[in-house]
């Protein structure tokens, strides 16, 4: 009662990310786990200036207009994590922030999304290229076993050429001066922020969000057991932290 509601943003994954989590965090917070166009369970498609990170974060402040909402909570990972820092330093609606193994500083773009600002790549990539790939990429940020249907069900999105269009494009426009250029206006207002990481992150090293709370004040670090989605491999721990800092 009395807290802001939770909008979820998700990075080169999708929503399904948070869905470990999701009751839980659902049991004493409202929350909504967007999907951007073309990822997940949205329609649409991402494509070239529409792909960048101050785009994605002005598609997500006019959904929380159509949702009402005037102030948030706000939690990012990977660089959903660097659309929700814009957000935070510039909207002035964001009341708490959690980042969850989140871009930042310039810890991105990771070699196997940066390949994709190549447009022959982009162009050459097949859905089953696509589908390859991010079945290891998702094997890879899972400490745990992925049963077969859990595999399936994060690679549900990526069946279609529209879909790899967003996915690739989401890719090419990784850049991380969307992330530098943010650190003083992060560093001003001191949005109350949580950092919660899996310390095994083999793609956003732990070190980052170490530096991140160094440097940005109002911030701290709960770090957890686990790799780069740790709600799949400590999903209380991960919520009890969020928790702790959005609803305490």
């Amino acid at each position: 009662p009395g807290a802001d509601p939770l909008l979820l943003l998700h990075g080169t994954f999708w929503s399904r990310v948070w869905q470990p989590v999701l009751p839980q965090l659902a049991s004493r917070l409202h929350c909504y786990a967007l999907d951007f166009p073309g990822f997940g369970r949205s329609g649409g498609v991402l494509a070239g200036a529409g792909a960048t990170v101050p785009a994605l974060a002005r598609a997500a402040l006019q959904t929380a207009d159509a949702l009402g909402l005037d102030t948030f909570a706000l939690a990012g990972h990977d660089i959903g994590g660097g659309i929700a820092q814009h957000i935070a330093a510039h909207s002035g609606r964001v009341s708490r922030l959690v980042l969850m193994n989140s871009v930042m500083f310039d810890s991105w773009p990771v070699p196997a999304v940066e390949r994709f600002r190549d447009p022959k790549v982009r162009t050459a990539t097949t859905v089953g290229q696509l589908l390859e790939a991010r079945a290891k990429s998702t094997r890879g940020a899972i400490a745990r076993e992925l049963t077969d249907e859990e595999l399936t069900d994060y690679l549900s999105p990526w069946h279609s050429p529209a879909r790899v269009r967003s996915w690739t494009a989401m890719a090419a426009a990784a850049d991380s001066s969307h992330t530098l250029d943010l650190v003083p206006a992060l560093q001003a207002p001191a949005v109350p922020t949580r950092l919660v990481w899996g310390r095994d992150d083999g793609f956003q090293k732990i070190a980052f969000a170490r530096r991140y709370v160094r440097e940005i004040p109002g911030s701290d670090l709960v770090e957890v057991t686990g790799r780069h989605i740790p709600t799949e491999d400590s999903p209380a721990d991960v919520a009890a932290a969020v928790l702790g800092h959005l609803a305490p």
